[in-house]
């Protein structure tokens, strides 16, 4: 009998609706299920399918964003297949191969496949694929739950307009560009977008942004905050988003999102 049937992350959740969304397509049982479970475990929906056959008929009832696909499917032309979903439109595609079956794997990138994989394989590394095949198809433009799972990866506070990606350590102006930070100047601003609202001083500050002692790098808070200051306001104009509070310290007044 053919299994082809969706599953939530381990077996719970809401199914593939609301996540992101994987079919593994492979002829190996049990390595099928076992990336499955992996896959579910990191939060992913999953569908699978034994046959070409069953994937088809899973891409024509269900919205997938990325396909696993197997190209030694026993008896069945996998290559073939993947020919006909470049046709298509269909999502993104990673190849699996037996080991030694480079032709196979370089032909799948050929027809576009977007990256190959060699058994036998760690399912972590094919997480890590899937993830590097993602962001790399949201640079040509994502579907809206691509961006939202992705953006649900990372660090994002958003305030004024501006955006500070902590898990890249990337600040975004207002107008979509990089405003380069140092070191210093990141862990002050990420200290502060944690605490909107609330004055911190300078000895908070020291202990939560740049972990130094206090007795000697008590000015390094105001040499960073005075560069971040710059900064922002360049392209925020007259907005104060680092105030000082005379006699005790620093408030961030923006409101800050993630």
């Amino acid at each position: 009998m053919d299994p082809a049937h969706v599953q939530g992350g381990c077996g719970q959740g809401s199914g593939l609706s609301d996540r992101l969304n994987i079919l593994i397509t492979e002829g190996e049982d049990r390595l099928r299920m076992v990336l499955a479970d992996h896959l579910g475990r990191q939060g992913y929906g999953c569908a699978q399918a034994a046959r070409l056959a069953s994937m088809r008929e899973l891409l024509a009832s269900h919205a997938f964003d990325l396909i696993v696909l197997d190209l030694m499917m026993p008896g069945e032309d996998s290559l073939a297949a993947l020919r006909d979903l470049q046709q298509v439109g269909a999502p993104p595609v990673i190849a699996l191969s037996a080991g030694g079956a480079d032709v196979d794997g370089i032909i799948a990138l050929e027809i576009g496949a977007e990256d190959f994989m060699q058994k036998p394989l760690n399912p972590r590394e094919l997480v890590a694929r899937i993830r590097t095949v993602l962001r790399r198809c949201e640079r040509q433009g994502p579907s809206a739950r691509v961006r939202r799972f992705l953006d649900a990866e990372r660090e994002l506070y958003r305030f004024a307009g501006w955006i500070l990606d902590a898990t890249t350590r990337t600040l975004f102006d207002p107008n979509g560009l990089i405003v380069s930070l140092s070191d210093g100047e990141f862990r002050m601003l990420h200290t502060f977008v944690q605490r909107p609202h609330r004055v911190l001083s300078r000895n908070q500050l020291l202990d939560f942004a740049l972990g130094v002692n206090r007795e000697h790098f008590d000015r390094a808070v105001d040499v960073q905050i005075s560069r971040l200051r710059r900064k922002l306001s360049g392209r925020v104009g007259s907005l104060e988003l680092i105030r000082t509070v005379r006699n005790e310290g620093y408030i961030f007044t923006p409101e800050v999102t993630r």
